[in-house]
């Protein structure tokens, strides 16, 4: 008994070996010879994001935030990795079968690789070396394991030196091929990180206007006005970040209605007279509260000034397009209302972000940059195709998953401070304060009240623009005991934001913001 114990526990250890040494094959041969995206994990795990339905990848986000891609790839190993596990003990009775099954998972492998839709033509190589890694060595280690009845866990005849000596060779191979995909990575990564920090940017034709005097507050705890580029949320679907090569990048403009196509590469685009503007973006996953906004100063090209030199009209001047597809090099679709980009709205092709080039996870390149909608229909990173069509005609990635087609923001407040966890004292000042939001229409007036007593109308910063958000604070004397503070924004419309909850899908969250204090 206990001999076969060993057994089954050699041959579980022969499954994994046999999972570790496929990845480290196909992620070696993807780094040198396809392109990193093929990589199994990294092609499986965006099929399973493109798979996921809406509520459950809208979950992923509120629970996991800009670590949602490091879980669902420690997930899809843990996965392979019982299941690799369950397959070794399982080819000790029916070790073709199972070789063959390594095999199939492969060929799945291939085929979500090549259903993907950024997926060059090679895609489909390392999940099938995988597969075929995979089988051959659960075929050939299992094959000197002992068959169930024998007297011992080794087949006579140098089955054990010969099992110690490929496991071992396998563990060399496989280190040797994630090391080199490993440097292979990291080598690609410096380059365009170099790239980056010697790209200088053009100073803006038109510079952001100076930030009013008072428009940024000193309170303690409250989201600074401009927010860092470290601290940008980054919500997108790309498990790997492109790394594109501004030489050999490319813009594309097309479609319908389109009297002159356009292609411009990176230098010819910052020929083209670069504006500054301050800009708040939201993400529509971003629940009442959330975190998912932030506001930063764009340097960009005028959207609307290059659609009018490609001849193109709006719908409301006879144009054929009502839609404004935008293309990343990952394969994302997001498709914008082009009413919204032609209104004179600050609509951008943005190159720069607070002061320096898009940082590489925010889109760099080139991203747009559209005020007054949700990211997912107008803030497209790493963007490198523009097509007009119209919402009959094509719907774009986030609209086949459920989301509205048009997504103009909602208006939303947020308390900042004080937090859950603060303890103030009775009887002295507390500083309730924190942002509100209505990019493009403009907050008129914030209000708090505690424990459901009357509305008290808190002191707002300075307008920086009906684009930006503005900060805000009250000044709250507060009792002994638990207490529940609530904010509401009005917007410059007149509208104020509803008491009624309602979710992110599929066209952003509405409710208020309130937080729940307890008083020394």
């Amino acid at each position: 008994m206990r001999d076969r114990g060993r057994q089954g526990a050699l041959a579980a250890l022969t499954g994994l070996l046999a999972v570790v040494a496929a990845l480290a094959a196909a992620e070696a041969l993807a780094v040198l010879a396809v392109r990193r995206e093929a990589g199994p994990v990294t092609a499986v795990g965006g099929a399973a994001i493109d798979r996921t339905p809406a509520p459950v990848k809208d979950w992923a986000i509120r629970a996991f935030g800009d670590q949602d891609k490091l879980v669902l790839r420690l997930g899809i190993l843990t996965v392979l990795a019982l299941l690799a596990a369950v397959a070794g003990v399982l080819a000790l009775r029916w070790r073709r079968l199972v070789a063959v099954g390594a095999l199939a998972m492969g060929g799945v492998g291939a085929l979500a690789a090549a259903e993907r839709p950024d997926a060059g033509g090679g895609d489909f190589l390392p999940a099938l070396l995988a597969g075929a890694v995979a089988g051959a060595v659960l075929f050939v280690l299992v094959g000197w394991l002992e068959r169930p009845g024998g007297s011992g866990v080794f087949t006579p005849g140098g089955g054990r030196r010969r099992f110690l000596a490929t496991a071992g060779a396998l563990v060399a191979g496989s280190l040797t091929a994630g090391l080199v995909a490993r440097w292979r990575n990291a080598a690609d990564a410096a380059e365009v990180a170099a790239e980056r920090a010697a790209l200088r940017l053009p100073e803006p034709v038109s510079p952001a206007p100076p930030l009013p005097d008072g428009a940024a507050l000193d309170v303690p705890g409250v989201a600074p006005f401009q927010t860092p580029n470290g601290d940008f949320y980054r919500v997108d679907t790309a498990l790997r970040v492109p790394r594109v090569d501004v030489s050999s990048w490319r813009l594309r403009l097309h479609g319908l209605g389109v009297a002159r196509p356009l292609e411009l590469d990176f230098e010819q685009l910052l020929a083209r007279g670069l504006v500054e503007r301050r800009i708040t973006l939201t993400c529509v996953s971003n629940e009442v509260g959330g975190p998912y906004v932030g506001n930063a100063t764009w340097l960009g090209v005028p959207l609307a000034e290059l659609l009018a030199e490609a001849g193109v009209r709006s719908p409301e001047q006879g144009g054929e397009a009502d839609q404004l597809v935008a293309r990343s090099v990952d394969g994302m679709t997001l498709g914008t209302p082009l009413a919204a980009v032609l209104d004179g709205r600050d609509a951008l092709l943005a190159v720069g972000m607070n002061g320096e080039p898009l940082p590489l996870d925010r889109g760099y390149p080139v991203r747009m940059v559209v005020p007054g909608l949700y990211g997912y229909v107008s803030a497209c990173k790493w963007l490198e195709e523009l097509e007009l069509t119209t919402f009959e005609a094509f719907d774009p990635y986030w609209v086949r998953r459920d989301w509205a087609r048009e997504a103009p923001i909602k208006t939303q407040s947020r308390i900042d401070t004080p937090r859950a966890v603060d303890r103030p004292r009775a009887g002295e000042p507390v500083a309730v304060a924190g942002v509100a939001w209505a990019q493009h229409t403009g907050i008129d007036r914030v209000e708090v009240r505690v424990d459901d007593g009357p509305w008290e109308e808190a002191e707002l910063a300075e307008e920086d623009s009906v684009d930006t958000w503005r900060q805000w604070h009250w000044r709250w004397t507060p009792a002994p005991g638990t207490h529940r503070v609530e904010v509401r924004a009005t917007d410059r419309g007149g509208e104020t934001q509803t008491a009624d909850r309602v979710g992110t899908v599929p066209d952003g969250a509405t409710g208020r913001h309130s937080v729940v204090v307890r008083v020394d």
